[in-house]
């Protein structure tokens, strides 16, 4: 059991990423095709691509979290030293978390109405509710990752280590 959720907590995002990338990919490139080649759309493949997309978003976010890969200026952690960077990265993790725990809080408005009136999508006749509930569920993994990283901060802190920095795109 313990080997599962290792592997879930290091390839759960990955997965899903694969997962929503290719159905967009693929339901594009069907859709580009029936309109080229039938002069025939639908409106269910772009409702795939569009919710592909939003979940795609939002489990990207929760990987860059783990992966500490949102957009940073990091001029200043060149001049502190580990233990300043370290808190730093500690203060960070908390206000986002903060700012995370609130919208994940409000995004549950938007899915509490669909659920209350039944709504359903245009073109695939579902509930909205699958579609709508990307935003809290992105917000979860979110938490869930901040925690992990806030946890990962405080053990490097205690032991002297320098705090994980995430892989640079550039230097």
């Amino acid at each position: 059991m313990h080997r599962i959720l290792d592997a879930l907590n290091r390839n759960a995002e990955r997965w899903a990423l694969l997962v929503f990338y290719i159905m967009l990919v693929a339901t594009m490139f069907i859709e580009v095709l029936r309109r080229e080649i039938l002069s025939y759309s639908s409106i269910w493949g772009e409702e795939i691509v569009r919710y592909s997309f939003i979940y795609l978003a939002w489990i990207g976010a929760a990987a860059a979290v783990k992966e500490r890969g949102h957009i940073r200026i990091d001029v200043l952690m060149q001049y502190v030293g580990r233990r300043v960077k370290a808190l730093l990265y500690i203060f960070g993790d908390l206000v986002m978390f903060v700012v995370a725990l609130i919208a994940f809080y409000w995004s549950f408005e938007a899915v509490h109405v669909s659920w209350k009136f039944g709504s359903v999508t245009h073109g695939l006749r579902i509930s909205q509710v699958f579609f709508l509930s990307a935003v809290p569920i992105g917000f979860a993994l979110v938490m869930v990752r901040l925690v992990q990283s806030f946890l990962r901060d405080v053990a490097d802190l205690r032991a002297g280590k320098p705090v994980y920095e995430g892989d640079k795109l550039f230097d």
